[in-house]
């Protein structure tokens, strides 16, 4: 199949954080497996321009791009099918940007969600300034947004129901500059939502979130993986007490690894009134089992970052090669191409 006619799905990660489980359950495993079909052009990219929207802090930023390129290669993506990226190191894209804010109404920017919120939470400050400490990056970041989908022209892109409308903005915005420029230089892409995909609770009960510190880090050390599946919260019923699985953290955490039918003993033993601590053991003794050897290689590509640099050189490379190409294209549309 030439590449032409593969479904072209794409990914960004912002990298702003350290991956946790939920990070790895929600969208780092569907994204591996999408990365060795062979009938999907798979795009996966550090996020990094977006990361300054919402993190100022430069050694967090270069700390999570390493962390996190290494731990999708530790966990197996296919960098021979999928092109993977740094985002920074693809200089069409804020070219691109620009272009699509030129032709991106302001009215559909004021209705973003985050800048909406952002705006909601000065005028509940009662601030006379209803735009204060909002940036022109989170301002605009759903057009920097809609400029990584559209230079690779993207088909799917798999995103949380919370990031619909930014795809949903990225649709608007190709419509238009197809219109004004009279061709279809961008294909609409469309968001996939998977419902099935289960968001994890956090030591807390609320959401994995490293936004409120419950988080339990993928490739943590083994002691420590230990410790923080000890902290998980449960509530107060003894050993020999019928505990109900589909209300606990714990057991949500074990069932998103663990097979149908390991999920169904769990259950069962639930339903005798297991303990907690003996609830709590099998949990970290299975996440250990299938973590040990991602972390091992994970360790080892964190001690060997000019390897992970080699990777996502090459990666863009490939990825500069289509969008330059692309880039040709449309500064000549707009009137920006050379004279000879």
């Amino acid at each position: 199949m030439s590449q032409s006619a593969k479904t072209r799905v794409l990914t960004g990660i912002t990298t702003t954080g350290t991956p946790h489980l939920g990070n790895y359950i929600g969208a780092i495993k569907p994204a591996i497996e999408a990365s060795q079909d062979p009938n999907v052009q798979s795009f996966y990219f550090l996020a990094d321009y977006h990361a300054l929207i919402k993190c100022p802090d430069p050694k967090r930023v270069q700390e999570s791009r390493l962390e996190i390129a290494a731990t999708w290669l530790a966990l197996g993506l296919d960098t021979d099918n999928a092109i993977f990226y740094r985002q920074s190191d693809i200089h069409e894209i804020p070219e691109l940007m620009w272009m699509l804010s030129c032709v991106c109404a302001k009215g559909l920017m004021n209705r973003a969600h985050a800048y909406k919120a952002a705006v909601a939470e000065n005028e509940e400050a009662e601030n006379q300034d209803a735009d204060k400490g909002i940036t022109m990056g989170l301002f605009g970041y759903p057009v920097l947004m809609a400029a990584d989908i559209l230079m690779f022209n993207a088909n799917k892109v798999p995103v949380g129901r919370d990031q619909i409308q930014h795809i949903e903005m990225a649709r608007d915005i190709a419509g238009r500059f197809n219109h004004l420029y009279k061709g279809q230089h961008f294909a609409l892409p469309d968001a996939v939502v998977d419902d099935k995909v289960p968001l994890l609770n956090g030591l807390d009960g609320r959401k994995m979130s490293k936004s409120y510190d419950n988080t339990i880090p993928l490739f943590v050390a083994e002691k420590k993986l230990q410790k923080l599946v000890r902290k998980i919260k449960t509530n107060s019923l003894e050993p020999g007490e019928p505990k109900d699985p589909d209300s606990c953290t714990l057991f949500q955490i074990y069932s998103a690894f663990a097979t149908s039918a390991e999920s169904a003993s769990l259950r069962d033993q639930y339903a005798a009134g297991i303990g907690w601590g003996d609830a709590k053991n099998q949990v970290f003794d299975y996440l250990n089992a299938q973590l040990s050897a991602p972390r091992e290689r994970y360790n080892e590509l964190m001690a060997d970052p000019a390897h992970i640099e080699a990777v996502l050189q090459k990666g863009a490379e490939r990825a500069r090669e289509e969008a330059t190409q692309t880039m040709d294209r449309l500064r000549a549309a707009v009137g920006l191409g050379r004279f000879v």
